[in-house]
């Protein structure tokens, strides 16, 4: 009788998007109606979820309409699911390796993934978060849906859990790559702006490691290119109200160079696939704030997609992950985070002291 071949479901998370016009003023209440997005009580949020949402609809309907009337994001991450399955075959996992996607926000939700995954039967689970850097908002958000959604279902598989990977070898490699593609094209004294989605400072301010995280994720791919001239800040951008929000923003940081003539190389150092935020927001809104603020080059680096070395790096994650005691585990195992950082969810000792 032949041996069964163990069976590893590896999920990816992401915040998903709307896959039509229609879909716009479901997503986005689906968005707000997170209590970690509005901490309100029930059924405070899902009224004031009920009223943004009525209220963004046509502005976020206009921005989806630039970009052929639907979020790329489903079917980019498809593509990196595929490669991701036969990247894990070749780290020497011996295991039918499938991805599933679960999205936040939109199609296929967090429970329409669970119930697939659980009819798949798989004997194994690594889920892995499409966030290179943690945040409550979206990583954690993910992540307790998802423990939400099994236990409801009755899914018991053994699961293992990557809670973040901001400085993971194979994403910095890609990063570093297609970053000095970029600056080749900007020219030599270009600045690099790594421009991140934004959050409110008070999340921060409660213990979120996020901030730190992407200053983390930033030094990591200038020390992979090597050069020690190189002009580059942290900026953020996608800032949604009226409450204060991590800065510098990036339109502030355009502004800037454009007052002192330089030519701007910017990175999406947050965003693995190319959506609203990087096809409108950087590539159309912003790419005309530089023309009109003086920005002599304006380059955009392209998001990570399926760049070999990403692909080998999220191998590589789900590889550390089934090896580690701990879950949820970071890319070094160990906890990225200092003590002060209490939103991080990793138990361990801090690898920063």
């Amino acid at each position: 009788m032949t041996e069964r071949t163990e069976k590893l479901a590896v999920v990816l998370f992401n915040l998903g998007g709307p896959d039509s016009l229609a879909a716009v003023r479901p997503f986005l209440f689906n968005l707000f109606n997170d209590a970690a997005i509005i901490g309100a009580p029930q059924p405070v949020r899902w009224l004031l979820a009920r009223f943004i949402s009525g209220r963004r609809a046509p502005v976020a309907r206009a921005i989806y309409e630039k970009i052929g009337g639907k979020s790329p994001l489903l079917e980019l991450t498809r593509q990196q699911a595929a490669a991701l399955e036969q990247a894990v075959g070749q780290t020497g996992i011996a295991a039918e390796t499938r991805c599933f996607i679960a999205m936040r926000y939109w199609h296929p939700l967090t429970e329409e993934t669970v119930a697939a995954v659980k009819a798949w039967g798989p004997d194994r689970i690594v889920l892995l978060p499409l966030y290179p850097q943690y945040a409550g908002p979206t990583t954690g958000s993910s992540l307790r849906a998802w423990e939400e959604e099994a236990r409801r279902a009755g899914l018991r598989t053994p699961t293992k859990t990557l809670c973040c990977w901001p400085s993971e070898a194979g994403m910095i490699a890609a990063q570093a790559d297609l970053l000095s593609a970029a600056l080749a094209e900007a020219g030599p004294h270009a600045r690099v702006l790594f421009s991140a989605h934004g959050l409110p400072q008070a999340v921060i301010d409660k213990g979120d490691p996020y901030q730190a995280q992407i200053e983390r994720s930033a030094a990591a791919v200038v020390a992979a290119l090597g050069r020690s001239d190189l002009d580059w800040r942290i900026s953020y951008q996608s800032r949604v109200g009226p409450m204060r929000w991590l800065g510098p923003s990036t339109d502030d940081e355009i502004r800037r160079a454009g007052e002192e003539g330089k030519a701007l190389v910017v990175l999406p150092i947050a965003f693995v696939s190319e959506h609203s935020e990087t096809l409108v927001e950087l590539d159309l809104e912003y790419g005309h704030l530089a023309k009109t603020c003086g920005v002599p080059r304006y380059v955009r680096v392209p998001a990570l997609g399926c760049h070999p070395a990403f692909i080998g790096g999220l191998a590589g994650l789900v590889r550390r992950a089934l090896a580690s005691d701990r879950s949820p585990c970071s890319h070094l195992d160990g906890r990225l985070c200092t003590r002060d950082r209490t939103a991080c969810p990793h138990s361990g000792p801090s690898l920063e002291g």
